[in-house]
């Protein structure tokens, strides 16, 4: 069942982008190449087709919300596995929960957020304007 509303899950969109990207140096695991590189990747992807994404934020509007959801599930997948898939899992907690909480957190936005934006757009009556 999807509940979540798109105007919600739209913000949460960049802040967790950035908040991957700054999430190495906020939890103090820079120093591990794989640990690092895999949420930056991820925050950029996601900043970027949050841009693309056809929802209240979304700046070009061509992405379906359903694909963007898609992505997310994914991503999110590929988060929450990146500690065994890229051999950190056995590094201290501050270096893996991380990527295991915020991968889940992602699976779950994806299968639970509407797939529809709920924005409307409101356009001028062109005809009206023009004749009057």
């Amino acid at each position: 069942m999807r509940f979540i509303p798109t105007k919600f899950h739209a913000p949460l969109d960049y802040i967790v982008g950035a908040a991957l990207i700054a999430g190495p140096w906020i939890f103090q695991f820079s120093e591990h190449t794989a640990a690092t590189a895999v949420p930056i990747i991820l925050g950029i992807g996601l900043i970027a087709y949050s841009l693309f994404t056809n929802y209240e934020l979304g700046v070009w509007k061509v992405a379906p919300m359903a694909v963007h959801n898609l992505i997310d599930i994914a991503a999110g997948a590929l988060l929450a596995a990146s500690p065994w898939l890229f051999g950190f899992a056995d590094e201290t907690a501050n270096v893996w929960v991380p990527h295991l909480v915020v991968g889940l957190a992602a699976i779950f936005l994806g299968l639970t957020t509407k797939q529809q934006g709920g924005y409307s757009y409101r356009k001028a009556d062109t005809q009206s304007a023009a004749v009057g």
